[in-house]
Formats: C-alpha cells, sequence, structure tokens
C-alpha cells in the first residue's frame, strides 16, 4: 500500500502520541496525518500529479518529512536535493532527472531552467486533501542518488513496496519498533537519515530532530533531553561521543540507547570495543548500500566475537559471494559480493532491469561457514603484485593492530618490477 497511508492508522491508533519533536515543538500522529493530508493539496495546487519528480531542498525540519510523506500520498517521485548545495551542484542533479518543480526554503539560490516552489506556511491553512492515497507497492517513491555532488549524478527509483521491504528489515534486524523514540542527528538528504525517520514515523514511534552541524556536547545534550531508544550515528560523531564519556565518568554514556546503529563507513575492532564499554553495549553495524537498502548486520550480540566482520545478512536478503562467472565459490573464498531481496531496486537507474534481482555493491567480500561476512576491500582498490591479489583492507586491519597506529590507508603504487607495489599512508597514535 502507499506508504503515507499508514499514516491514518496512528492517527487514530494513537493521535496524542509525538511524532515529530522539532525546534521546541511537537507534532502528533493525530496531527502529522492532517499536515501530510494538507500538504499533499497544496502540491496538488502547484500542479503536481501522480509520477511527477519533484525536488526535494528543505532543511532539516519537520517540514522536510512532511512534504515528503505528502509527496508519497500524491503518487509523486521525490528526488532528495541537499539544500547544502550550491547552485550548481543542484542543476547537475536537475538537468540529469528533470523535476517538475523544485521545494525551496525561502533564501534558497535562483535555479536556471527550474521552477522553484517555497512551501512556507501557505501549506498550513489549505483544506485537508480528501483523496485516498494514489498508488501502491508498485508506485515510484523516490530517486535514490549514489553518486554525491561530484560525477554524472545516478540512482534507481525506489518504489513504495521496495522502501517498505527496507523498513521491514529495520524493524526485525535493527528492532525498531512504534514504541521507539528516535534521536535523527544525520541531514535528512542522506539515506540512511532520510529512511530511518520515515520507518519510525511509519512505525508509529517518535522522530525527534537535531539538525547539524552541533557539537559532541550538543548531541549528548539532546540525547538527555530526550531519552532516544534508538540512534543512527556515523563512525565519526561516534569517535566524538567517546571522549565526553572518559570525562563524564558515566558508563555507559548513553544509558537510554537500546539500539545505536552505525553505517556510512567503518568501525575499527578496538573502536568497537570502546562504544561497548563505553557508550552503549547495543551496538548494531548496519552494511547497506543506496541502491538496496541493508545487506548484513552485526548484532550486539557478536561484536566482540566477529569484530572483523559485518555480520550476518539483513532479514529476507541473500548475500552470495561469486566469482567472475557468478558462480558462487566455497564459504572461506574471497570473490565478489552480491545481494538481493525485496527491498532491493528493481530498477538499476539506467532504465534496465537487474538480472536475477541481484545487486553488486562493488564489494570483495568472503562468507564464512556461520554466514558471517567479512569484508576484503573494494573489486577496484585490489593490489595486484607480481601476480598476486592483496587487499588493502586486510593490511590496514594488521597495521591497526599496531598500537603506534591511529589511522591507516593502504593503496597500490606502479611498480615497473611488479606491475603494482604496496603504499601505506599511516597517523601515528599518541
Amino acid at each position: 500500500m502507499n506508504l503515507a497511508a499508514y499514516l491514518a492508522y496512528h492517527a487514530l491508533g494513537r493521535p496524542r502520541h509525538p511524532a515529530i519533536v522539532d525546534a521546541g515543538r511537537t507534532i502528533s500522529h493525530g496531527e502529522l496525518d492532517l499536515m501530510v493530508r494538507r500538504a499533499a493539496a497544496w502540491l496538488r495546487s502547484q500542479g503536481v500529479a501522480p509520477g511527477d519528480r519533484v525536488g526535494v531542498r528543505l532543511s532539516d525540519s519537520a517540514e522536510h518529512l512532511i512534504h515528503l510523506l505528502a509527496l508519497a500520498r500524491l503518487g509523486a517521485i521525490a528526488l532528495p536535493l541537499d539544500w547544502r548545495w550550491t547552485r550548481a551542484e543542484v542543476e547537475r542533479v536537475a538537468r540529469r532527472f528533470v523535476p517538475k518543480l523544485v521545494l525551496d526554503e525561502p533564501d534558497a539560490n535562483l535555479l536556471s531552467d527550474v521552477l522553484q516552489v517555497t512551501p512556507g506556511a501557505r501549506w498550513t491553512t489549505v483544506e485537508p486533501d480528501a483523496q485516498p492515497p494514489h498508488g501502491g507497492a508498485d508506485t515510484p517513491l523516490l530517486v535514490s542518488l549514489s553518486s554525491g555532488t561530484t560525477g554524472e549524478p545516478r540512482g534507481p527509483t525506489v518504489t513504495h513496496g521496495e522502501m517498505l521491504a527496507r523498513f521491514m528489515t529495520q524493524f526485525v534486524t535493527l528492532t525498531f519498533n512504534g514504541d521507539d523514540t528516535y534521536l535523527c542527528a544525520t541531514p535528512l538528504y542522506f539515506g540512511a537519515g532520510r529512511s530511518f525517520c520515515l520507518s519510525h514515523l511509519i512505525a508509529g514511534a517518535t522522530v525527534c530532530l537535531l539538525p547539524p552541524p552541533f557539537e559532541a556536547d550538543d548531541l549528548l545534550a539532546a540525547v538527555r533531553r530526550w531519552q532516544p531508544t534508538t540512534m543512527f550515528l556515523v563512525p565519526t560523531l561516534l569517535r566524538r561521543l567517546l571522549p565526553l564519556a572518559d570525562a563524564d565518568g558515566q558508563a555507559p554514556l548513553l544509558p537510554s540507547v537500546r539500539a545505536l546503529v552505525s553505517s556510512g563507513s567503518a568501525t575499527h575492532a578496538e573502536e568497537r570495543a570502546a562504544i561497548l564499554m563505553r557508550l552503549t553495549p547495543n551496538l548494531f553495524d548496519y552494511y547497506a548500500s543506496t541502491e538496496g537498502g541493508g545487506i548484513s548486520v552485526l548484532a550486539p550480540a557478536d561484536q566482540l566475537s566477529h569484530a572483523g566482520t559485518v555480520g550476518r545478512p539483513a532479514f529476507a536478503v541473500a548475500v552470495e559471494v561469486v566469482d567472475a562467472d557468478d558462480r558462487a565459490v566455497a564459504a572461506g573464498t574471497v570473490g565478489r559480493l552480491r545481494y538481493r531481496g525485496p527491498g532491493v531496486a528493481a530498477d538499476a537507474g539506467d532504465g534496465t532491469r537487474r538480472p536475477g534481482g541481484w545487486f553488486y555493491p562493488g564489494d570483495l567480500a568472503a562468507i564464512d561457514g556461520d554466514g558471517f561476512v567479512t569484508l576484503k576491500g573494494r573489486a577496484a582498490d585490489v593490489i595486484i603484485r607480481g601476480g598476486v591479489n592483496i587487499f588493502p583492507a586486510e593490511i590496514e586491519q594488521v597495521l591497526l593492530a599496531h598500537p603506534g597506529v591511529r589511522e591507516a590507508a593502504v593503496v597500490g603504487q606502479r611498480s615497473r618490477e611488479r606491475g603494482e607495489e604496496i603504499a601505506a599512508f599511516v597517523v601515528a597514535g599518541n
């Protein structure tokens, strides 16, 4: 069903339960459904119809989430645009995906050949949309950009059904539920920040918005104010919180959090151990991609015993490691990782469908006999030295195990004798 249709259930079943806490105001689930229907009616008055692409370049606020859900209700396709981007960056994406209009902040820079519309407060006074939500599982929901602000913009179009399947993975594997209070401390343009907020709202939970930028002290103050049960933080933020745990003397520093999700980049084994001891024992490492959502999860119980892995496959996701001919390899053998599941976008982003439903994120990996996935690096990053394949990630892990090394990065360097040689960049520890 259309994702926006779930809001009406919560408006009836828990009308006074907080849905969004933002900038000193609280929006209940009863109010959220009404506001989404008002925003949908206003967007319809601006000419937005089912199947239209609409750029969303709004700040990290309740209005951002409301208009995403309103577009979903209309059967329109959201095109996420970071409100921090320059004019040139926005126009590059707009030329590629041609939105009918762009929802913008009042002080946004003007764009060439793109209709900009500022929601402001005008949508708050219109009559709520009385039409039922348009479309269902196969209706396109949003363009999931995966190339950032450089290169050719690309990304598949994710449907309502595919996004709901990703939410189900979060409910089952990450244990999100309707009784949670989720602290969003990441930009809503980012796929994880947007997805986790929407999944909590669809579940009937509470979302508290802490728009970046902020200092680590501000994040800790927000945790103590709202007492969140679920959070998503990129490793950089986790590293900034660790010194506060030492200074505060409270262990763990995040006692209310029963599910702390880390994703976006790798955390090293010793960092995970410190997070478990000083921040929360409830750490989930989430390996995911823009194109298909969750791939695997390293659950709290497995953090120490399988610290070198990215965990087991997520709910309803099949993960394989294959050779160059797409044949599955034996357990423990390194090859190309691929995965499929109901959350993987069938649209490959270039007008084609994915053969067999498989998506190849470009990573090399091995899967052991218990199903734990170990990443070995990017397929394009393999160093071939004298005919031997060398995986930079393995050398980096060895370097990082040395007490005098704080950070390490390994790359290939051209060599006349051996084709490639190993080059390591190291930041010394204290």
